[in-house]
């Protein structure tokens, strides 16, 4: 194994103040790195270039895919800001690697990915919501908490919630109604789910939303940038949610740190596992590797205590163990 860098990518040049990507090994169950690169690893790890806090991020959720690795791994960062012709230049120097699973994190690292040839199997992490052509990628780890979960700590909440009403839009979160009308049914919830195509509907939904909720009522505010902003929908539901007792929840942590009830949050670490033995099992060729697009599972909690003051639960020692973050912080 030599013992320098590789030679730059083929195509990448400093532009536009863009650093060159910088190619790193790292041993599978390790998750050390080093200067050196593995010829024909069978696993590479892509994950973006970037500043803190999200470098750390990224790092923990590698940390963690290592864990699970039962094999070698090389890892290549690549810069968020990439153009077309350096990405090009990235998938070369994978595909000259010759691996057999591609592990990539966030939305830089999956254009990557999804631009080598066919016959490597691509496990996608670190993104919202897909995109137009990323289910081409074997494996896709949203970072959108599953509604399973979302619903099932509402009920346990608030068990006298018999209604949620969500509004969303089809691009980016039409993927998540039907396990949500899923789960909502085995918990004896009805969803109201409300598709619309913009801010401007989704606010005449919100509002035809207070128009009729009750006691009874919960509303759920997705990661959805069609159907939730911070400058305007979000000071709106959370004060008429305020005023109207109605349980607000999200699948954004900032939420809860602007007075949401609650939401779930990754556990970066465990994310990495469920990454790394997602590619370890398609390397095997095993018939239980996940495949297709999957939301996520490895959670950790956060409440807003204020709130849940508010809306009359009882802040006992049990309630607050149940959850990894207590909001506002004191």
């Amino acid at each position: 194994m030599p013992n320098s860098a590789p030679p730059p990518c083929p195509g990448l040049r400093r532009r536009d103040g863009l650093l060159r990507a910088a190619l790193l090994l790292g041993t599978g169950g390790s998750g050390g790195t080093g200067a050196a690169w593995a010829a024909d690893a069978p696993v590479s790890v892509i994950y973006p270039d970037i500043g803190e806090p999200f470098r750390s991020v990224f790092s923990k959720i590698v940390e963690g895919i290592d864990e699970r690795l039962a094999v070698r791994s090389d890892k290549l960062l690549v810069p968020v800001q990439s153009d077309a012709s350096a990405q090009t230049g990235l998938a070369a120097e994978l595909q000259r690697r010759r691996p057999r699973v591609v592990v990539a994190l966030g939305r830089a690292g999956l254009r990557v990915a999804l631009a080598l040839e066919a016959g490597v199997d691509v496990v996608g992490g670190g993104i919202i919501s897909p995109a137009e052509g990323d289910q081409r990628a074997t494996s896709l780890h949203s970072l959108t908490p599953d509604p399973q979960l979302l619903l099932q700590r509402l009920r346990a909440l608030l068990p006298g919630v018999r209604r949620v009403t969500v509004v969303y839009s089809g691009r980016h979160s039409g993927w998540l109604m039907r396990p949500a009308q899923d789960a909502a049914r085995a918990l004896g919830l009805e969803l109201r789910a409300l598709e619309v195509d913009d801010l401007k509907q989704a606010l005449r939904a919100y509002q035809d939303f207070f128009g009729q909720a009750g006691a009874q009522d919960a509303l759920w505010l997705p990661q959805d940038p069609a159907t939730v902003d911070e400058a305007t929908v979000l000071p709106l539901v959370l004060q008429e949610c305020w005023d109207r007792n109605i349980a607000l929840f999200s699948s954004n942590l900032a939420h809860v740190r602007r007075g949401a009830l609650f939401s779930l949050f990754p556990n970066n670490l465990e994310l990495g596992r469920s990454l790394g033995q997602t590619a370890t099992a398609l390397l095997a060729r095993s018939a239980s590797a996940p495949r297709g697009l999957r939301a996520l599972r490895e959670v950790q909690a956060a409440l807003n205590t204020r709130t849940a003051s508010h809306l009359g639960l009882d802040l006992n020692p049990q309630l607050q163990r149940g959850y990894d973050l207590l909001l506002p912080e004191r």
